[in-house]
């Protein structure tokens, strides 16, 4: 049972539950089973429906599973045990789907790495997850792994390496030529002396990792840890999030109910450019795998060719991406003339997605066909959606989902909650909400209480319990005393007819200690000239539509503006340019 907020809270009615679909109930029950055993039912519900595409390879449930089996036993025999930890390096494909089942299957931990880590990176969260076995890409191996590796700081013992070409289905002359010329990435895998190398080819073809017997690893999916998932959280260096088994199925249950795809078992075809190391694409893809539905792996998420030809080939029911990404579709020739009139809603979460941007993307793909969502990683990730089909609030992140709570409190006391429509820290609780963060005591502290999660993002709740993000603690500037959040700096200054992208950040304002100044980065749309004159228009822009101590007092045009590895602003890398 979750505790109660006071009576005297704002909170406490739940504002949002007049808003919810008719379909939606307050709380919803789910299945406490581990993510082993949901693949499992959806094998035996199931057996011959598509589980994945990848580049035209494919395999039905009861193929996936074979591969699944054969890598959790090949796990086993090389001294993997239960509850350790498997790290994987790999691009969104059938080798992470694999490695990922096979990981659960033996009753393991997965820790998703972006392969975009330096090897100092690498290394940090190698020894941290304490990770015995690794899978990676030959290619990232020869570029930064092995150095990682050959430190001897890490304390993995199992090293598999795989390539693209590995699950596609061409000839083997094919795969040599397309290597030569460089078409497929690949690198030399130079061992490291006391640890046990195998490359993927060489497990899924080996009988003696038996591909038809699984092992027989009891998991308990309330106490069992399913990922050990690396984020910045609120405060410090990367901490891996602990989720155990019962937070992913429970948020599962959450979304698919929420989006009116309950009952739609085998049925649904999702597509997503998130990358699965980041838990939305994660998430997404253990609610594919959970209602035995197609997915469409998408290895690169700015191959907008690509995703373009897979929606005219499948027809998807669900998509899920960051803004950016939906507005390199909008802008694709291609993507603007096919019909994707199959597809019932498009999935926008981890970064703001401005108001306008998302009226001009609807315009092409139909009205009330994106969905705002607000999640984390802590969050298994998923916390906010707007309603699937009732009142929805553009540039709003929604309302709390099923079985959540939600509430507010002041960013310089949060043992005070504050009024609705007033910005304040999101406070969260449900059965989605992760346990803590690994061997970080001290952290777990600072983000739980009582069973309340501190997500060190600032929103403000309308009357009707829409939530509208305005930043991140850490990205909120103090101009003189005022709190600027850099979200609505950004939202506004997009508008601009010459901005593509813009972010801004706060740098210490030299004439007064302890202010800062609020410095605005910008990428120039095609056909806009980096000179004086552009500057002036966007800081004329500032001020005609920002409060005096929000306008920028630095204005740098860049060629390009940093992202993620998902593809939103990194507002670290600008912090750090500053620095």
């Amino acid at each position: 049972m979750m505790e109660k907020m006071s009576e005297s809270s704002p909170y406490a009615s739940k504002p949002w539950l007049k808003m919810f679909d008719e379909h939606v109930p307050e709380n919803v029950e789910y299945d406490v089973i581990s993510l082993a055993e949901m693949l499992r039912r959806s094998v035996s519900d199931f057996p011959d429906s598509i589980c994945y595409d990848f580049r035209g390879a494919t395999a039905t449930y009861k193929e996936f599973e074979k591969d699944v089996i054969r890598f959790a036993n090949f796990l086993i025999a090389n001294g993997v045990k239960k509850g350790d930890r498997v790290a994987i390096h790999i691009p969104n494909s059938a080798q992470y789907l694999v490695a990922l089942f096979g990981t659960f299957y033996a009753g393991c931990a997965s820790t998703g790495m972006s392969f975009l880590l330096k090897p100092t990176e690498i290394i940090y969260q190698l020894k941290d997850s304490g990770a015995i076995a690794l899978v990676t890409m030959d290619s990232f191996y020869e570029e930064s792994v092995r150095t990682a590796l050959a430190s001897g700081k890490t304390g993995v013992k199992v090293v598999v390496t795989t390539n693209i070409a590995d699950t596609l289905h061409l000839p083997g002359a094919v795969k040599w030529i397309a290597k030569k010329l460089g078409k497929i990435p690949h690198g030399v895998v130079e061992p490291v002396e006391g640890m046990k190398f195998f490359t993927y080819p060489e497990i899924m073809n080996n009988p003696e990792y038996p591909n038809d017997v699984p092992p027989d690893i009891e998991i308990d999916p309330r106490k069992d840890v399913a990922f050990l998932q690396y984020t910045g959280g609120t405060t410090g260096p990367p901490k891996g999030a602990i989720l155990t088994h019962e937070n992913l199925m429970a948020n599962a249950k959450q979304v698919i109910t929420w989006t009116e795809a309950d009952g739609q078992y085998g049925k649904e075809i999702f597509i997503s450019g998130f990358p699965l190391f980041h838990l939305a694409g994660m998430a997404f893809n253990l609610t594919c795998m959970n209602y035995a539905s197609t997915q469409i792996l998408i290895p690169d998420p700015r191959d907008v060719k690509m995703i373009t030809s897979q929606i005219e080939k499948y027809s998807p029911t669900l998509m899920a991406n960051v803004p950016t990404l939906y507005l390199m579709l909008l802008s694709y020739d291609k993507f603007q003339k096919i019909d994707t009139s199959s597809i019932k809603a498009y999935i926008s979460g981890a970064a703001p997605f401005p108001s306008d941007n998302i009226r001009e993307f609807e315009d092409l793909v139909g009205e009330k066909k994106v969905l705002e969502v607000y999640g984390m990683t802590e969050a298994s990730p998923i916390v906010t959606m707007n309603p699937y089909k009732g009142t929805r609030k553009i540039g709003s992140v929604g309302i709390p989902v099923s079985n959540t709570d939600v509430k507010l409190v002041d960013t310089d006391d949060p043992t005070k909650e504050v009024p609705l429509g007033e910005p304040g820290e999101i406070v969260i609780k449900g059965p989605q909400i992760f346990k803590g963060y690994w061997n970080k005591p001290e952290e777990t502290e600072h983000a739980l209480k009582d069973g309340w999660f501190y997500s060190g993002d600032v929103g403000i709740m309308d009357e009707d319990g829409f939530i509208t993000i305005v930043d991140r603690t850490k990205d909120m500037i103090i101009v003189s005393g005022y709190k600027v959040f850099s979200v609505e700096v950004d939202d506004k200054m997009s508008m601009h007819p010459a901005i593509e992208l813009c972010s801004c950040v706060g740098i210490p304002n030299p004439d007064k200690p302890g202010s800062e100044i609020v410095k605005l980065y910008v990428m120039l749309k095609e056909g806009y000239k980096n000179n004086e004159e552009t500057k002036e228009s966007i800081l004329q822009f500032a001020r005609d539509n920002l409060a005096v101590y929000k306008v920028p007092k630095i204005i740098e045009i860049s060629e390009e503006i940093p992202l993620t590895a998902v593809g939103k602003i990194d507002k670290k890398v600008l912090r750090a340019r500053e620095k």
